[in-house]
């Protein structure tokens, strides 16, 4: 049987505009991995295997430097936006597999101002020339757009067509996400604003204004993950939360066979990641209670609700007619306010989603508490592509 794997111990920076703070890597590093090792109680030469990722600064080794040298195992990890749940991934298959009892996974990423790309460099091959080709056999590339605005633009364009969703919709995610950020101090954004603001704010690619996308950041986020062993041994049962179900799923065939927008963006990596980790788990989504979900666009956010089960395929929007996704309604998504307000630094953003939900699961989220939270649900995903999602539960409840 496998080994029980738990989080005891999270830690992060505030996701920064870009340039707005003169720090390196090792400099963010060491600030997220210090407060995750001071919330576990542990001391790093405890740390049998570090995984650190970073999409951009290809130096998971280094970075680590200044928390200590100890000579063990560390892995620089890359996989998109996906990086920073790839890591935490990796570092629980260690625990899991019995390799390990006391593991680090490490997210982090100093990104430039602007739109992101999409990773053209000097191969003609790129990690989403297979989207991107598949993309304008169904609609139109506009030359003076960015790519992934376009890209998940799209896909919201084809939920209205298809299925009667309304720019309305996409507009109210964003000013959800916005109004949840007030009360997370690590957000970049912790601004409220109206629905008219969010609506009237600057057009990015039609439906997606600027207030529905998600910025690029700078930030670094940090969790220890411990084996059932490591937890008796060491007392750690009133903070250890339980990674009770996690699985990365790729592309298959049918994410190109029809040109489908909603498919290109990861729609089928997200149910099959979904599906399999909380059949992991042994919950359904009706068992779930808050859930932090990639809303690089609130586009994605809405036809992510379908592909996690949240709402038949065509009815997502109407769990916004509902209100069914924040405080007071089936599920709050987003409590710290969500890639669009929290901010984006690639490497970290799954790490940073699971400290969230570690702190949901403790009952230690301050203002953005979602009462009695017992199961918690990340999804991640990065195009290129990998959708993670994971199911953490509160220790006893299994």
């Amino acid at each position: 049987m496998a080994n029980r794997t738990f989080v005891v111990g999270v830690g992060m920076t505030k996701f920064e505009k870009p340039g707005s703070r003169d720090w390196e890597y090792p400099d963010m590093a060491k600030e997220a991995v210090g407060k995750a090792l001071e919330d576990a109680g542990v001391a790093y030469d405890r740390i049998e295997q570090a995984y650190a990722g970073s999409m951009y600064g290809a130096m998971g080794q280094r970075a680590l430097y200044e928390t200590g040298m100890t000579g063990i195992p560390v892995m620089t990890v890359a996989n998109a936006c996906a990086t920073g749940s790839s890591a935490l991934f990796l570092a629980r298959q260690a625990i899991r597999g019995g390799l390990a009892d006391c593991v680090l996974a490490l997210g982090m990423e100093k990104m430039q101002k602007g739109s992101l790309g999409a990773g053209v460099g000097k191969s003609k091959v790129t990690i989403v020339d297979h989207h991107l080709n598949s993309m304008v056999e169904g609609r139109p590339w506009e030359m003076d757009k960015a790519p992934m605005p376009q890209m998940f633009g799209n896909a919201g364009r084809e939920h209205m067509e298809r299925y009667g969703s309304t720019p309305d919709h996409f507009a109210w995610i964003g000013w959800k996400n916005h109004k949840h950020s007030v009360h997370n101090p690590y957000a970049q954004f912790q601004d409220e604003y109206s629905l008219d603001n969010v609506k009237n704010a600057t057009m990015i690619f039609d439906p997606l204004t600027k207030l529905q996308c998600s910025p690029t950041s700078d930030g670094a986020a940090a969790a220890v993950v411990v084996s059932e062993r490591f937890v008796e041994e060491q007392g750690l049962w009133d903070q250890a939360v339980e990674i009770a179900g996690h699985h990365i799923a790729t592309d298959t065939p049918d994410s190109f066979a029809d040109h489908s927008s909603i498919q290109v963006v990861g729609f089928g990596c997200s149910q099959r990641a979904a599906r399999k980790a909380m059949d992991e788990a042994g919950v359904g989504i009706d068992d779930v209670d808050v859930i932090e979900l990639h809303d690089c666009f609130s586009a994605n956010e809405l036809i992510t609700y379908e592909a996690l089960g949240m709402a038949e395929i065509g009815e997502a929007h109407k769990l916004v007619d509902d209100e069914a996704t924040t405080y007071g309604g089936r599920w709050v998504v987003n409590p710290s306010g969500g890639l669009i307000s929290k901010g984006h630094p690639l490497g970290a953003t799954g790490i940073a989603q699971c400290a969230e939900l570690t702190w949901q699961l403790r009952g230690t989220a301050g203002g953005r508490q979602v009462e009695n939270a017992g199961v918690a649900l990340q999804h991640n995903i990065g195009l290129g592509s990998a959708c993670a999602v994971a199911v953490y539960t509160r220790p006893g409840r299994r």
